[in-house]
């Protein structure tokens, strides 16, 4: 299904939400990620698919591999970290925190009696509970009755304290709301209420980190983007709206198409589209693609997507499967990708608009598109991947390290 966004415009990036997100922010964000020990000082790979554009009939595919990020194996190693310090900050004003400090652990002995909690589909919640380790800090992770064992299990490993509900994503944001209220801990969430907005903002600001490196790494400019499209993955909107508010205020009236991609049944962005307002899914949420397994749109990234997502659309879960497959083998001009279940939709998107001759027209996309995907994850929970993919991602890796691209005589 495919949407077009009757409210998106190319127009310069407005006031009003730049003093939201920024790229002035953004930056500040990827300097203060830098001096984590969890996170690569180096940029995330942009690998360039030659292989699979001619495949496709587009000029070219580039895929930001966020599977290479940290420890974590996922995009969301910037976000929950950078939230997390700038609320710290914001509580102990008096003490003059250094913010590479907080990430080197020196006010451990300060923050053994502070606890933060969040509710998670996975990575989120991985990223929260490893950055409150380095900081000191206690860390309650609420998951929902769909959030497998093996993300559990690799919560727990940073120091987490698990809390499992029987209810879904949605009812497990509200439980961590409730326990956190009786207790006077810390909501550190990554979608937004209503009176519940700082944070959600700095974890979109932390994640600008990899627009920034794209704008380096494709040597794009203000006046002319590298990549004519965008694929953004859905979720309740926050690594979108982090992500193509950098791209807007960078080109401007000149940014490049973005679509955003989610789950069939986890379809609150592109219902979002449709009502024109922040609204939830109408499907059953259950998704193989867990990090985008979310019913309800975040009220503040909507403020972004609303305004710029060209085009809204849902995929099924045997779309993103055989996506990760497909990176998963490479060829001779491209080299293999461990890409996770949501970490695929992407290019899940990307290939059933192109097979349809319509929605690709509606798209806009043509031989002469330049398309830009996000990897957002590897295989963040492995026995799943093996299972979907048929290889281990060790196997995939081990072929990704050994791999040459094929040369022209």
């Amino acid at each position: 299904m495919l949407v077009e966004n009757q409210r998106a415009r190319k127009i310069s990036y407005p006031s009003s939400l730049k003093a939201v997100l920024s790229i002035e922010k953004a930056i500040e964000s990827r300097n203060w990620l830098r001096t984590w020990s969890k996170i690569a000082r180096d940029a995330t790979p942009l690998y360039e698919l030659a292989g699979l554009a001619a495949k496709l009939n587009i000029a070219s595919v580039a895929v930001k591999d966020e599977s290479a990020r940290s420890v974590l194996g996922s995009f969301k190693a910037l976000g929950a970290p950078v939230a997390l310090v700038r609320l710290v900050l914001r509580l102990w004003p008096e003490h003059n925190l250094d913010p590479r400090g907080l990430f080197e652990g020196r006010y451990r002995e300060m923050l053994t009696h502070f606890t933060v909690i969040s509710a998670t589909d996975g990575n989120h919640g991985k990223g929260l509970a490893a950055a409150a380790q380095t900081l000191g800090c206690h860390c309650v992770i609420v998951l929902h009755a769909n959030v497998s064992k093996e993300r559990e299990q690799a919560i727990a490993a940073f120091g987490a304290k698990i809390v499992r509900i029987a209810g879904n994503y949605d009812e497990s944001v509200e439980e961590a709301a409730r326990l956190a209220s009786t207790h006077g801990w810390h909501v550190v969430s990554d979608t937004s209420y209503e009176g519940y907005e700082d944070i959600p903002r700095d974890v979109m600001q932390g994640y600008g980190t990899i627009a920034a490196e794209v704008v380096d790494q494709s040597r794009s400019r203000p006046e002319q983007s590298a990549f004519t499209h965008v694929f953004l993955q859905g979720g309740v909107g926050g690594l979108a709206a982090g992500l193509a508010s950098y791209l807007w205020e960078f080109h401007g009236d000149r940014r490049p198409r973005f679509v955003v991609v989610e789950p069939r049944q986890a379809d609150c962005l592109y219902q979002s589209a449709l009502e024109g307002r922040a609204a939830r899914a109408t499907g059953s949420v259950d998704s193989v693609m867990a990090g985008l397994a979310c019913g309800e749109t975040s009220p503040l990234a909507w403020r972004f997507l609303e305004s710029c997502v060209d085009h809204f659309m849902t995929i099924a879960d045997d779309d993103a499967v055989a996506a990760m497959r497909t990176l998963a083998s490479g060829s001779e001009a491209d080299i293999p990708i461990v890409a996770g279940e949501s970490g695929a939709a992407g290019l899940a998107g990307l290939t059933v608009l192109l097979r349809d001759k319509q929605f690709s027209k509606q798209a806009g996309l043509d031989e002469s598109s330049r398309v830009l995907l996000i990897n957002t994850e590897g295989a963040t929970a492995p026995q799943t991947y093996g299972e979907l993919v048929g290889e281990t991602a060790e196997a995939v890796l081990a072929r990704q390290s050994a791999w040459q691209p094929k040369v022209a005589v």
